[in-house]
């Protein structure tokens, strides 16, 4: 098991001790490091500015929004991070949610995966630089059919460092994850469950499937809060209100994608309470309804023995990498316990 790990959201500002993190990482020998974006800081900056510090870990978004750049002003910030990282950079694409999208953006939402594909298909054309990208497609045409009517396809003036640049999908849903392994090198999941590995297993081999490929060497990258204490209960009310927000407060009612993860895990009457509770601004009675057995299937709490023993279950499991969140004394608790 490989492991990870990353500054996440911003809330007012830089997190404290993100430059120190990713040294203590690479110097522990962590896989990668990655960062995130919501509608606050942008991932691609701060991944360059700490990254620049480092020579050997990995540096991956995680995730870039779609509607935040175009597909081609994204493979040339690939294009850019990779030479500037010598080869380390991979690309995280997600495309976020309906609220995101067109309260912040204001770009449309549907047809998300549709958009994903085509998306993706850009960016691949360009980083691999054989011929000058044109693209006819529902949502991107390259060049533009509108305007002057001046536009003719190009390819970036800079040679990439590397014409297959790793792009991993952020996806939640069985047609994502799917989508995930048909076109691209790695998948981004966001509360994995062990227990519910042949689930996504089967999601992932249909991409295989659909993309003739045989997935040996697709990444799965999963985000895990690990929390060690003697108290369980204790460990697991540091997890409850992260949970809370994305189970009932990170999207609309009914367009709620975290809220379906849960669903699909078998706690929709869970997850409908928190969500009730969250969007009627009882923050605190959302986690409280948040039940140990959740919180001990998607994060790893308790006594350092216990987080031992629980690890198992994500060794055995399609997850390839585990993204650990936590002070610099669980990164070397896990570093011990996994590299």
């Amino acid at each position: 098991m490989k492991l990870a790990t990353g500054a996440g959201y911003w809330s007012a500002g830089p997190p404290e001790g993100a430059q120190q993190a990713i040294l203590d990482a690479e110097a522990m020998g962590f896989d990668s490091f990655w960062t995130a974006e919501a509608y606050g800081s942008d991932a691609l900056t701060p991944l360059a500015w700490w990254g620049s510090q480092t020579e050997t870990i990995k540096l991956g978004t995680g995730i870039i929004q779609l509607s935040a750049r175009t597909p081609t002003a994204t493979a040339m910030a690939a294009i850019t991070m990779d030479h500037l990282s010598n080869g380390r950079f991979i690309l995280g694409l997600g495309v976020s949610g309906p609220q995101v999208v067109e309260g912040w953006y204001g770009e449309p939402y549907p047809r998300p995966l549709a958009r994903t594909r085509e998306y993706i298909d850009i960016v691949r054309q360009v980083v691999a630089r054989k011929e000058p990208v044109s693209f006819s497609g529902d949502f991107y045409q390259m060049p533009s059919e509108d305007g002057l009517g001046l536009g003719k396809p190009l390819k970036p003036t800079v040679h990439p460092l590397r014409n297959e640049i790793p792009i991993y999908l952020g996806a939640e849903g069985p047609k994502n994850v799917a989508l995930a392994a048909e076109l691209c090198d790695g998948w981004l999941p966001l509360f994995f469950a062990p227990e519910d590995n042949h689930f996504y297993a089967d999601c992932l081999q249909r991409g295989f499937d659909t993309a003739g490929k045989s997935g040996l060497d697709f990444e799965v990258l999963c985000p895990v809060t690990v929390v060690p204490m003697d108290d369980v209960e204790a460990a697991a009310d540091r997890v409850r209100p992260m949970l809370a927000l994305y189970m009932g407060g990170m999207g609309a009612k009914g367009a709620n994608f975290h809220h379906e993860v849960f669903c699909r895990m078998g706690h929709e009457d869970v997850a409908d309470a928190v969500q009730e509770h969250y969007l009627n601004g009882r923050k605190g009675d959302a986690a409280a309804a948040i039940p140990l057995e959740l919180v001990e299937k998607v994060a790893l709490v308790g006594p350092p023995d216990k987080i031992r023993e629980d690890l198992a279950k994500w060794e055995e499991s399609v997850v390839t990498t585990l993204q650990v969140s936590g002070p610099p004394q669980v990164l070397r608790m896990m570093a011990e316990m996994c590299l």
